[in-house]
């Protein structure tokens, strides 16, 4: 499985113009796989959010996406502080033979074995290669405009679906979407809306 995550919480037109033509630029470019990501959230999600989701994966990988009814959050998946869920086991409950891109409102965290800590609070996490990613957008929106989040948002969907679709974290290029945040949310907001040379390599597109 691989991660993005932050240690705690943390446009205008014309920043939202840049995105999308870095966005369309990527369409153009990528030799899409056939196949469909359902977005399935948990939880109560606006659909302006899960639309927004489904254009910004279509847009970016040209591959279909379609949203499915909502599930309840349920006890099972929950952290063992109860004040928020375990990725790991929400990933491991709704892992199916589809692709599945799991979103929350919700405060989701991993055990960190590495650093030692059993509810490290992230952003999202997906298989690497895999089928499941699930996304928080409890972070992602904290003190910053509805663009700035959006574009937060579209950023971390699109890491976990490259995880899901065989990408490792990125070392090349500190721009790429692929890079590790490594705890810090200034990373994410750095990156921009491309891949660099090698992961586009690696997915087949130029």
């Amino acid at each position: 499985m691989c991660l993005i995550f932050v240690f705690s919480s943390c446009k205008n037109d014309g920043e939202n113009s840049k995105i999308s033509k870095q966005t369309s630029h990527a369409k153009q470019s990528f030799k899409g796989k056939e196949m469909t990501i359902h977005i399935l959230p948990l939880g109560n999600v606006p659909a302006t959010i899960l639309d927004f989701i489904k254009k910004s994966i279509n847009d970016f990988y040209q591959i279909e996406c379609v949203i499915d009814p909502k599930k309840e959050l349920t006890t099972d998946i929950l952290a063992a502080s109860k004040t928020r869920y375990e990725a790991s086991l929400i990933l491991k409950k709704y892992n199916s033979t589809q692709n599945t891109l799991l979103i929350t409102e919700k405060d989701i965290a991993y055990n960190n074995t590495k650093r030692k800590v059993k509810e490290w609070g992230i952003l999202g996490l997906g298989f690497r290669p895999g089928k499941t990613c699930v996304i928080s957008t409890f972070k992602l929106k904290r003190k910053v405009s509805e663009a700035k989040f959006r574009e937060r948002l579209q950023k971390v969907c699109i890491h976990e679906v490259g995880h899901n679709l065989g990408l490792p974290h990125c070392t090349f290029n500190s721009f790429c979407l692929m890079n590790d945040a490594n705890g810090r949310i200034a990373q994410v907001d750095k990156e921009k809306m491309i891949f660099c040379s090698n992961c586009k390599k690696q997915l087949g597109m130029k």
